[in-house]
C-alpha cells in the first residue's frame, strides 16, 4: 500500500494519493486542481487513478476531482450528504472501497460541513482489522478542528454544526487507537481553522493529548469554544464552496483561453473598461514603479488567499508579471476558481519603457527614517494593515488598526488630505494596501519597509493594546 501526502504551502493545503500496488490502483483525496503531479506519481508506481474522493466541499480552494475524472475517468465520491451538479457515488457511513491491499473505510462526520466524511486506511498486508491512518478533511487538524461557521449564508448555523462536529470528534474519531496516524487536508495559515499546528500529520493519541477542542467537555462548552474567535473568512470561500457542488470547466481549458499576451494599448482599453490590473511582482519591484491604477498582490506571499480577500469575482482580470511568471500567476488564480482572466501584459513593465507617464512609484522609506518622520512636528497618520489581533498583541504607539481584509469598505476613514504612513507584519501586505489606497485616490502616502519586524529589529519601541510597551 502507498500513502503519500502532497502539502501546498501558499494554501496550506494537504491531498493525498492512496496506492494499491497488487491491483494497480490510485486513489486521490481531496486533490488541488492542477493534478499533473498525482498523474505523474501514479504513472511513475504503475497505477492508474480510478477514484478521486471530496472529504466535502472545500471553501478555500477548487478541487481538482474534474479534472481527474475528465483526464483519468476517475469516478468521484462524495458523502451521502452531499448533492452537486455531476455524477458521483454517495458515500454512507461504513461504506468502503476494497483493495487486495488496502481497504478504505468512510465515516460521516459532519461539522465543518454536514456532508463532510473522513476515510479510514486499513492496509491489509499488516492488519486487517486496525487502520493505519485517517484522512479527517476539516474534521480534525493537527492542534485544532474545522471551524464550524462557514456554511451560515446556506442555511446551517455554527451551533448547529457546532453539535454536530461534537459528536462527530466523539463517536467516530476518538474512539480510534492512540497510534492511527491522522492525516487532515489543511495545516498551518488555513483559515478553516484558528490554531492550526503546522505539522501536516500526527497520531490520534498526541491530539488527544494536546488538542485544545480534544479535551474532556460538554457539548454546550465545545460549541462556545470553537465558534469563538474565529478569523474572518474571506469572501471568496462561499463562491468557491458552490463551485465545488458544479459542473465547470476545467484548469486546463481556461488556462488556455485566458493565459494570453495582450498588448500595452488594449490593457489600458481594458482597465478602463473595469478590468482589474493584478501587478503580482515583488512589493519591492511594485514599489519601484508600477502602472497606475494596477494593485499589488505578489506571488511571494499567500498570493491566491489575499487575491480572493481583494479582487472582484465580477470583473476580469489583465496580469502584470515578470516575463516567465504569467502562467504561475494565472495557475495560483485557478486555484481558487478566479478563471476571469482577460491575458497579460506583453513584455511585463518592458511595455512601458516608452510610457513614463502611466508609471508610478511607491515612496517607501527605513524603519529609521519613518520613525523620524513620526516623531516630526506633522507626522502621517500611522496605518496598520495586520489583523486586530496582531494589533491587540503588539503595535506601534498611536498606530490606527484598519485590516487589509477590510480596507477597501473601510477606506473612508482614510484622511485623502493628510499623509499616511503604511505598515503590516513584514511589508507583504502594506503593498497591496498602498496600491488599493492608490486607486481611491489616497496617493500621499509612504510605505514602511519590513513592516513591525524590521521596527523591532532595529530596537524602536512597540506597546500592547494594555499600553504595556517594549
Amino acid at each position: 500500500m502507498i500513502l503519500k501526502q502532497y502539502y501546498l504551502g501558499c494554501l496550506a493545503h494537504a491531498s493525498y494519493l492512496l496506492g494499491d500496488e497488487q491491483s494497480g490502483t490510485a486513489v486521490i483525496v481531496d486533490p488541488q486542481r492542477d493534478i499533473h503531479q498525482y498523474v505523474t506519481d501514479a504513472k511513475n508506481s504503475g497505477l492508474q487513478i480510478r477514484h478521486v474522493f471530496l472529504s466535502h466541499f472545500h471553501a478555500d480552494f477548487i478541487a481538482g476531482h474534474l479534472e481527474l475524472r475528465d483526464s483519468c475517468g476517475a469516478s468521484i465520491h462524495l458523502g451521502s450528504h452531499a448533492q452537486a451538479e455531476y455524477a458521483f457515488r454517495p458515500m454512507n457511513d461504513g461504506d468502503t472501497l476494497e483493495f487486495p491491499g488496502m481497504r478504505l473505510q468512510v465515516l460521516h462526520t459532519p461539522g465543518h460541513t454536514i456532508e463532510s466524511i473522513s476515510i479510514l486506511v486499513f492496509d491489509l498486508a499488516k492488519d486487517k482489522t486496525k487502520p493505519c491512518a485517517v484522512l479527517t478533511g476539516d474534521t480534525l487538524f493537527i492542534g485544532d478542528v474545522g471551524r464550524p461557521d462557514l456554511r451560515a449564508s446556506l442555511g446551517w448555523t455554527a451551533n448547529e454544526l457546532g453539535g454536530h462536529l461534537y459528536d462527530s470528534l466523539h463517536t467516530k474519531l476518538l474512539p480510534l487507537h492512540d497510534d492511527v496516524l491522522v492525516y487532515p487536508a489543511h495545516g498551518a495559515g488555513s483559515l478553516c481553522g484558528k490554531k492550526l499546528s503546522s505539522d501536516t500529520v500526527s497520531t490520534l493519541g498526541d491530539q488527544r493529548r494536546y488538542n485544545y477542542a480534544l479535551k474532556p467537555m460538554s457539548k454546550e462548552e465545545f460549541v462556545r469554544l470553537v465558534t469563538a474567535d474565529q478569523p474572518d473568512a474571506p469572501p471568496y470561500f462561499t463562491y468557491d464552496a458552490i463551485l465545488n457542488t458544479r459542473e465547470r470547466a476545467t484548469l486546463d481549458k481556461s488556462l488556455e483561453e485566458g493565459l494570453k499576451p495582450v498588448e500595452l494599448d488594449e490593457v489600458l482599453r481594458l482597465g478602463d473598461k473595469g478590468a482589474q490590473i493584478l501587478d503580482v511582482r515583488d512589493a519591492a519591484e511594485y514599489a519601484k514603479g508600477h502602472l497606475a491604477g494596477s494593485i499589488n498582490i505578489g506571488l511571494g506571499g499567500q498570493y491566491a488567499t489575499w487575491a480572493g480577500t481583494v479582487l472582484d469575482r465580477a470583473k476580469p482580470i489583465v496580469i502584470i508579471a515578470e516575463p516567465g511568471r504569467e502562467q504561475e500567476a494565472a495557475l495560483r488564480l485557478g486555484r481558487i476558481g478566479f478563471d476571469h482572466i482577460m491575458g497579460y501584459l506583453r513584455n511585463g513593465m518592458e511595455a512601458l519603457a516608452e510610457r513614463p507617464d502611466l508609471v508610478w512609484p511607491t515612496e517607501r522609506a527605513g524603519v529609521l527614517v519613518a520613525a523620524e518622520e513620526l516623531e516630526s512636528a506633522q507626522p502621517p497618520l500611522l496605518l496598520d494593515v495586520r489583523t486586530p489581533g496582531e494589533w491587540s498583541t503588539k503595535h506601534i504607539a498611536g498606530s490606527v488598526s484598519v485590516p487589509l481584509n477590510r480596507l477597501q469598505e473601510r477606506v473612508a476613514e482614510v484622511p485623502a488630505d493628510r499623509r499616511i504612513a503604511v505598515h503590516c507584519a513584514g511589508g507583504y501586505r502594506s503593498s497591496i494596501a498602498v496600491s488599493i489606497l492608490h486607486q481611491h485616490g489616497i496617493t500621499n502616502l509612504i510605505e514602511i519597509a519590513g513592516g513591525l519586524a524590521a521596527w523591532e529589529a532595529a530596537g524602536l519601541p512597540v506597546v500592547s493594546e494594555s499600553g504595556v510597551s517594549s
